[in-house]
């Protein structure tokens, strides 16, 4: 099995330079992983700097607290799908979870999926919060 097919580089520093994303790039490419997770500025340089490579462009939404508004977060979602993201890691909201809100969890991660037209979706949910 082909290990590195199952890992995604991340950069989601603060201070995250082009220098460091087109490094995390490089490396991805060179090993053959399966995508960079970035912090949606950064979408379209790995976009572009990912072209020759089946490498995949991943991104995060309302990283990292999940207390953004879910119309903010699919505002989020179009944009990276724009610039280019392959697949979406959103932030769930951990306090609506914690106050037994599951319809209003559960409408948030539906209409981000709607949003990210086709393309994955992947779920962050905060397990040491809970």
């Amino acid at each position: 099995m082909d290990y590195n097919k199952l890992i995604d580089h991340t950069n989601l520093k603060q201070d995250a330079q082009e220098a460091d994303i087109i490094k995390l790039c490089d490396e991805a490419k060179e090993h053959h992983f399966a995508s960079v997770c970035v912090n949606p500025n950064y979408v379209s340089l790995c976009k572009e700097r990912l072209a020759d490579s089946d490498v995949k462009v991943c991104t995060v939404i309302g990283f990292p607290l999940g207390q953004t508004t879910t119309t903010a977060k699919i505002d989020e979602t179009k944009d990276a799908i724009f610039e280019g993201a392959d697949e979406i890691d959103m932030v769930i909201n951990v306090g609506f979870l914690k106050d037994g809100r599951y319809e209003k969890v559960e409408e948030e991660i539906r209409k981000i999926h709607e949003a990210c037209d086709g393309k994955i979706l992947k779920v962050i949910i905060e397990t040491c919060l809970l």
